[in-house]
């Protein structure tokens, strides 16, 4: 078995296997393919056997399974340990996880316990060289995440760490098709845990639905800074309910109050891809751009004719929106 694959950490909440650890998955399989290596992945949970057959549709060659009912919900310490000495073992190249509240949890406790490098909040993963002086590392890990508050992206490298380890921001990596006829070899893992490994006991699991799934909206329409008042709000929100579209927002307008983090699109908020995104009132910074550049159809509505959404966008109009959207709303009402 090659002992330089990527590995994956999976993800589950209620035997349900998360989306990011799918995606990571489909990421790690095309940098496996560069690499002519394979995909492995760590699955911790009870009773998850039947669903990690999935992992293999999206390229997962291997996954280490361990099942224990106190691991049923994620917990600091026994998962650590976990991960931990499954690396130990199967000592990968590049070892990935999502970034999610439990990922930026697990991560830098494994990575501290390796001793090695740990890149947070990737928004792309290459495989590439890097020089430095006279030394030369070929086929490494790049990776690439937002700094200096998005104002810039930056490539990490880290040519020394055994593994590379990054965490990878939901919804950035793209899905592929799944393939149904390939499956992953289940390798079913021991692990001795005892009392001392859980110090703490989960006595009851509360979650609370999202009301808002921008991935998956076919048709966003999004709010921007140059939405000044309430009333100009209202329109944009009256445009979503008229198109049966998701709200969406950009960063300053989340940090204002004016809408809450579930509406961000950006780097520092949901990487969406819609048939259909209006943007309104948005100026188009780097870190909104990455989060949604790659929709289909792109509607940019902004009074500066320069503004940089205008370079994505199919199409743009000059306008202020509080004329723009009540004439859009008219129109798409006559028509419809």
């Amino acid at each position: 078995m090659n002992n330089h694959s990527i590995l994956v950490f999976i993800e589950q909440n209620d035997s349900i296997l998360a989306d990011v650890s799918l995606e990571l998955i489909c990421k790690a399989r095309a940098l496996a393919d560069q690499l002519k290596t394979n995909v492995s992945a760590i699955a911790i949970g009870h009773d998850l056997k039947s669903q990690l057959n999935a992992l293999g549709h999206y390229g997962c060659d291997q996954v280490y399974y361990v099942s224990d009912k106190r691991l049923k919900h994620y917990t600091t310490f026994p998962y650590a340990k976990i991960v931990t000495t499954l690396i130990k073992k199967y000592t990968p190249q590049i070892v990935l996880f999502g970034a999610t509240v439990n990922g930026r949890d697990l991560a830098p406790r494994v990575a501290s316990e390796l001793q090695c490098g740990l890149t947070a909040d990737c928004t792309d993963l290459q495989i590439g060289d890097y020089q430095l002086k006279d030394q030369h590392w070929e086929n490494i890990l790049l990776q690439i995440r937002p700094a200096f508050g998005g104002n810039i992206i930056a490539t990490i490298v880290s040519p020394e760490s055994s593994p590379s380890m990054a965490t990878v921001r939901e919804g950035v990596m793209k899905m592929i098709v799944p393939n149904t006829q390939k499956t992953a070899q289940i390798i079913e893992e021991t692990m001795e845990l005892t009392a001392h490994d859980f110090p703490a006991e989960i006595i009851e699991v509360v979650r609370e639905a999202k009301t808002i799934n921008l991935k998956a909206a076919k048709i966003i329409v999004a709010a921007g800074m140059g939405v000044t008042t309430q009333e100009s709000l209202m329109l944009i929100k009256e445009l979503a309910k008229t198109l049966n579209a998701e709200l969406g927002c950009s960063r300053p307008v989340a940090d204002a109050g004016l809408l809450n983090k579930e509406h961000q699109v950006g780097q520092t908020g949901t990487t969406v891809r819609p048939n259909l995104y209006i943007a309104c009132g948005i100026s188009g910074q780097l870190q909104h751009l990455a989060g949604m550049n790659e929709s289909k159809r792109i509607i940019a509505i902004n009074t500066d004719a320069n503004a940089p959404i205008f370079k994505v966008a199919h199409y743009g109009i000059v306008g202020d929106i509080n004329d723009v959207i009540p004439k859009m709303i008219k129109a798409y009402k006559f028509n419809k």
